[in-house]
């Protein structure tokens, strides 16, 4: 009698009050941050600050607000954000051992599951990572090295910018093409032609991912997983794209097993088939057909799209200030002339395209946020203590265009690198391939073919816009911040 007395008392509408306080404070006790944790706007009850996009503008205004250590929380989790030069130096350069992992990525788990070199942690990733680095570092020999592959490319190149004959045309895959082909030469141990039809719709897969992965709606997915990977949304484009990416590489994974020779390995594919052998009494290494697959899909990306996208903000800044490529051309001429190609040993006497490249990737700042990283271990940054397991956000733009370090931070200057002599200087700040343990694997040939490509495009071409509609310096909002789509002239000089 009792107990339906008290049933009686509760209708359905009471049911679901009373349910919804309950999950209430269930969520606020749950995700109570811990004590001294960085500070952060206010968030809503199971859903955090899913609402707040995570840009460079809306990143710049929380660090106003709440300092330059602070958080978000997403969904049940919390984020935490460095910004500015001197915080974000103490995180990747003074603290490396304290935030050297990677968080899991829902969006991409099902593709990458913790493999490969970009997403893979501990033990696996070190080997992962030695071995990449000494295959690139020794790849090749003498006149079959890096910079012959480049140079090779930079050639084919120049050929496509002919054809235009003086047309106006959209320089995008045909730089995702010349630099796809350097890094497809070094896994794969060949390039592929401009017109390959298949390769194409490789870079065109790729670039879909990079726009689309970063939309509000594929960056919800990594709040409920659970719950949106059975609906329709920019996530399963994602997923369908790296599918199809795979199944692209896995059909030259397969060509190198059949024509395998141990004694002669051609590229990348085959020294890890070599080592998958050399390393079968060390399973944790992770040498296996299936990272493989993974750590070549790292390779090819990485050493593509962000190298192709810096390009295309090169010839931007050209258009926009052709006062500057007037004198990059004369510093080139002066040095290099117009009867040789340009090398590697040019570099330190051509301070001027130097500044002018580093200005570039500055100005350009193509990964706006980094890359998410995880803190290994309990760590106190800027006075706050953050756990270990959390994901940290370090926003490269802040470093890139902080005040306190760059004399005119919003102008194309290359006078940052320069000194008062017009010898070239490094730039503590210049973090454009992020910092520490976690830095780019692939900047050394990163920056080997933004000379080598920048200056022989120069030697060759001199770039004005089409029709006079000079491009803008809006970009497009992606996993990398490109240009707006543009026309460019190529004149041959």
């Amino acid at each position: 009698m009792i107990v339906q007395a008290v049933l009686d008392c509760f209708d359905v509408n009471s049911c679901l009050v009373f349910l919804f306080a309950f999950l209430l404070v269930t969520d606020i006790i749950k995700n109570r941050p811990p004590a001294n944790f960085p500070p952060g706007p206010w968030s809503l009850p199971f859903l955090g600050n899913v609402f707040t996009v995570p840009d460079a503008k809306s990143m710049d205004k929380m660090a106003q607000d709440y300092g330059p250590v602070y958080s978000l929380r997403r969904g049940s989790k919390r984020e935490v954000y460095i910004s500015g030069y001197k915080m974000v130096k103490e995180a990747l350069v003074n603290q490396p051992d304290s935030i050297a992992e990677r968080p899991i990525l829902p969006l991409y788990h099902s593709i990458f599951k913790g493999l490969g070199l970009s997403l893979s942690n501990g033990y696996m990733w070190k080997s992962q990572k030695k071995f990449a680095n000494t295959h690139l570092r020794n790849f090749g020999e003498g006149k079959k090295g890096l910079e012959h592959y480049i140079q090779l490319e930079t050639n084919f190149l120049c050929e496509v910018f002919k054809e235009e004959q003086g047309r106006g045309f959209n320089p995008h895959f045909i730089l995702n093409t010349a630099v796809g082909n350097v890094i497809s030469s070094v896994v794969f141990g060949h390039r592929f032609e401009y017109s390959d039809e298949n390769y194409q719709k490789l870079l065109r897969l790729d670039n879909e991912v990079m726009i689309v992965a970063s939309s509000a709606q594929a960056q919800f997915f990594d709040v409920f997983p659970g719950i949106l990977k059975h609906l329709p949304g920019p996530h399963q484009i994602v997923q369908s794209n790296y599918r199809q990416i795979t199944d692209f590489l896995q059909m030259e994974i397969d060509k190198h097993q059949e024509d395998w020779d141990p004694l002669n390995p051609r590229d990348y594919i085959d020294t890890y088939l070599t080592e998958i052998n050399k390393r079968k009494e060390d399973p944790k290494a992770g040498f296996n057909t299936e990272n493989l697959l993974v750590c070549t899909l790292d390779l090819f990306e990485a050493g593509m799209e962000p190298t192709a996208t810096t390009l295309r903000w090169a010839l931007v800044f050209m258009i926009n200030y052709p006062e500057i490529q007037v004198k990059v051309q004369a510093e080139i001429d002066r040095v290099i002339g117009q009867s040789r190609q340009a090398n590697m040993s040019d570099r330190p006497n051509m301070p001027y395209t130097d500044a002018v490249i580093h200005e570039i990737q500055r100005m350009g700042n193509i990964l706006p946020l980094g890359f998410p990283k995880m803190t290994s271990k309990d760590t106190t940054l800027g006075g706050y203590f953050i756990p270990k397991g959390t994901t940290i956000n370090a926003i490269l733009s802040s470093v890139l265009v902080d005040k306190a370090v760059w004399e005119t931070p919003a102008t194309f200057n290359p006078d940052h690198f320069l000194d008062s002599n017009g010898q070239f200087r490094k730039r503590d700040a210049f973090m454009p391939f992020s910092a520490g343990k976690r830095g780019c694997l692939g900047e050394h040939l990163a920056r080997m073919e933004l000379f080598l490509f920048f200056t022989t495009l120069l030697q060759r071409f001199s770039f004005s816009p089409d029709t006079g509609d000079v491009p803008n310096l809006d970009r497009v909002l992606g996993l990398t911040h490109s240009p707006k789509k543009f026309l460019v002239l190529a004149v041959p000089r």
